[in-house]
């Protein structure tokens, strides 16, 4: 395991200067795409302008809020000058971080959820590590906040590994280099220099952004003292449906870089076909059926029960289960449909090739 360097008290690089004095440039440009957040965006905003680190630019990108996110947005700004609103009428998130990537001037680029809150020290913790040299990027602990029972349990199944496989950014306490960062911070010359995100991705844009700084040489570090409280879904259909989105991401991810697909990957599909197996075969073969789905069962059965353990409250325990198997047959089931897109695409390319029957015809 790579530690980060320790280059002065707590790990963390000596500032140049006192972080309570603004400058004309800006340390750092925090980057926030919204879209109907009036729920969350005020608690969001509260923590970056509160932020030791006072030299920032603050872009939040609406992407066509139908709700008072622009509204709320223009109050913070009128009060706190370092606080921008900027429009992308097109709503997808990559495009959103594309416009602030365009606007910042700032040498580094910290990217906040609208949904998440970060502690004071979070963006020049953040900083001082990119400062370093050594590093492509930056991230820390995502750690889920819940407001309804069944909120909370998704908070906690989504800080197991159970849960979430090997995705350390929900749960590891020890610094370390990995595969990918949730809401990462980067140096802004990197990231132009990359091209920013991928604006045909409409989920896993930030997994395909970091796979690229890696293939450019750059490590990524994941420093769990860096907190993320972000709210998660709040309810088991929401998260089902936030899953399947990224299920069927993934599959885009992997048609532009083969190479990034992990066998972890594929567990979770490898599931729902192992139960569309068993529903064949329930009727005539009942014990092969019933052979397929136990050790799924049982091990959801010892996870949900260390799981609850966590849980205070009997009315969130109920729901630990239906998180699990949510997260699981949401992203097998979207990774399904994304292979079954790309097919049909692929499909239709081929019947609209030159030299297809149908391209004949229509030339006759």
């Amino acid at each position: 395991m790579d530690e980060p360097p320790s280059n002065g008290p707590n790990g963390r690089t000596e500032p140049d200067a006192d972080r309570s004095m603004p400058t004309d440039r800006p340390v750092a440009t925090v980057v926030i795409p919204a879209r109907n957040e009036e729920a969350w965006i005020g608690a969001c905003l509260d923590s970056i302008v509160s932020q030791d680190e006072r030299r920032l630019q603050i872009l939040v990108v609406d992407g066509a809020s139908t709700d008072r996110t622009p509204e709320i947005v223009k109050e913070y700004s009128a009060r706190d000058g370092r606080v921008t609103l900027l429009s992308n009428p097109d709503r997808i998130i990559p495009r959103s971080l594309n416009i602030a990537l365009r606007e910042a001037s700032a040498p580094w680029l910290v990217r906040v959820d609208a949904h998440a809150s970060i502690p004071s020290d979070y963006v020049g913790r953040a900083v001082d590590h990119l400062r370093s040299g050594r590093w492509g990027g930056v991230g820390g602990r995502k750690d889920g906040v819940g407001v309804t029972p069944a909120g909370r349990a998704i908070a906690a199944a989504m800080a197991s590994p159970f849960g979430v496989g090997n995705s350390t950014y929900h749960y590891g306490s020890e610094a370390t280099t990995v595969e990918h960062i949730p809401f990462g911070a980067y140096p802004v010359d990197l990231a132009r220099r990359l091209g920013g995100w991928d604006e045909r991705l409409r989920v896993n844009q930030d997994f395909e952004f970091d796979y690229r700084v890696r293939l450019a040489g750059g490590e990524l570090l994941f420093d769990p003292d860096l907190r993320i409280q972000w709210f998660c879904r709040q309810s088991v259909p929401e998260l089902f449906r936030q899953y399947r989105r990224y299920g069927e991401g993934k599959v885009s991810v992997a048609v532009l870089h083969p190479l990034s697909l992990r066998l972890r990957h594929l567990a979770a599909p490898a599931l729902v076909f192992s139960w569309a197996v068993s529903a064949l075969l329930a009727r005539r073969h009942p014990a092969w059926a019933a052979t397929l789905v136990a050790p799924y069962a049982g091990a959801l059965a010892v996870a949900t029960q260390r799981t609850a353990r966590t849980l205070a409250d009997p009315q969130d325990r109920k729901w630990v289960a239906p998180a699990f198997a949510a997260m699981h047959t949401g992203w097998g089931v979207g990774f399904w449909r994304g292979v079954a897109r790309v097919a049909r695409s692929r499909a239709r390319g081929l019947r609209q090739s030159p030299g297809s029957d149908a391209d004949v015809k229509t030339s006759a």
